[in-house]
């Protein structure tokens, strides 16, 4: 009995010595593959703080300094006073120049007209051209009112 106790003992020592070598590959091996992780990440995030770094410094930062505007030029601010607020919309909403001839010719006007001229003769073409009035289509009509916000828009 002491024999198979002995033995039994001693497999008992080799298994845990067995079980605590491989905790020990595993543990030491994970702790390795840990710090080589670690170690990427840590270079990682300094590649890419340098990379943004790098981008901030040279890119082009626009920064609005009115000494810019007065070196002996005349620049009015105040013609911009109320930019934000207008219903400007750019060269979209500006009308063609073949456009601005046939409201011109369709109203008559050799040259450029002021705002008194283009409602003095919207009001006699729209006498000529109403559909109520010549009991004919609207088509005139529509053309009159369109020819003139064209002619309207070049007056402003």
């Amino acid at each position: 009995m002491y024999n198979n106790t002995a033995i039994y003992i001693f497999n008992r020592i080799v298994r845990l010595a067995i079980i605590f070598f491989i905790l020990y590959l595993i543990f030491t091996n994970f702790g390795t593959f840990l710090m080589i992780i670690g170690v990427i990440f840590v270079i990682i995030t300094f590649l890419i703080y340098n990379f943004k770094k790098k981008i901030q410094t040279n890119s082009f930062n626009f920064r609005f300094d009115s000494q810019n505007f007065q070196n002996g030029q005349n620049f009015n601010f105040n013609d911009f006073k109320n930019f934000n607020q207008s219903d400007f919309q750019g060269f979209a909403n500006a009308p063609r120049v073949d456009e601005v001839a046939k409201a011109k010719d369709f109203f008559g006007f050799t040259q450029s007209p002021t705002k008194e001229e283009i409602k003095k003769r919207y009001k006699e073409l729209a006498r000529k051209y109403h559909p109520d009035i010549n009991n004919g289509d609207d088509v005139k009509m529509k053309e009159l009112n369109h020819y003139r916000d064209v002619l309207m828009k070049t007056v402003e």
